[in-house]
């Protein structure tokens, strides 16, 4: 498989398609496919599927790649993939998802999609993966962000500086053009972190 910058999306396996939320996905996940991206995501329904499936729209070089989670009461893959791998373990999902991802994207999401946030927050904050972005999208996260900078900063619980990597877009449009700019950004850095050199896991088996 060709080593294409890498986004994940996270995002609510709940949200089906016809709701806003889906389809702004969707174009998102278009749009940065359009750009030469693959696209990641847990494999899953919802916006799982919205990304997914933007991806495969583009037609172009890209993959669609999906990391499928084993549960009892969950959906099994979409019908969206190029490429898929099963966990039985959300760690080792995880890991796989930080070692593979070169920004993160996370759509409205319920406990697990917050678990994606923060776990790809913390390695970020104490740099066991690189500067790696990541877009909260949609005005679901405002509050969240909110309460993060008016309760638990101001309590020296983390610093402003940990919040450097987080940014909050509300249009589709913004985040294919964030991403675009850092992997830009990252192509001119003579000495560019890459994932890879901190996680040697195989996305195939």
């Amino acid at each position: 498989m060709d080593l294409h910058y890498k986004v994940a999306v996270f995002g609510s396996a709940r949200i089906q398609e016809g709701d806003r939320d889906y389809q702004d996905v969707f174009l998102i996940a278009k749009g940065l496919a359009e750009a030469g991206f693959d696209i990641v995501t847990g494999g899953g329904p919802g916006l799982m599927q919205a990304a997914n499936a933007g991806s495969q729209s583009a037609q172009s070089e890209t993959h669609s790649i999906g990391l499928n989670i084993m549960l009892p009461r969950e959906q099994g893959s979409n019908a969206f993939l190029d490429i898929k791998q099963e966990f039985r373990r959300f760690s080792s999902r995880l890991d796989t998802f930080m070692a593979l991802s070169d920004a993160v994207v996370v759509a409205p999401g319920g406990i697990g999609t917050l678990l994606e946030l923060f776990y790809a927050w913390q390695l970020v904050q104490v740099e066991h993966i690189c500067d790696t972005p990541i877009i909260l999208y949609g005005e679901i996260w405002t509050n969240l962000l909110l309460w993060l900078e008016t309760e638990v900063m101001p309590r020296g619980l983390f610093n402003r500086h940990d919040m450097h990597m987080i940014f909050h877009v509300t249009d589709p449009e913004q985040v294919v053009e964030l991403v675009k700019k850092v992997h830009a950004d990252q192509l001119n850095e003579k000495h560019a972190c890459k994932n890879f050199s901190k996680y040697r896991i195989d996305l195939i088996s």
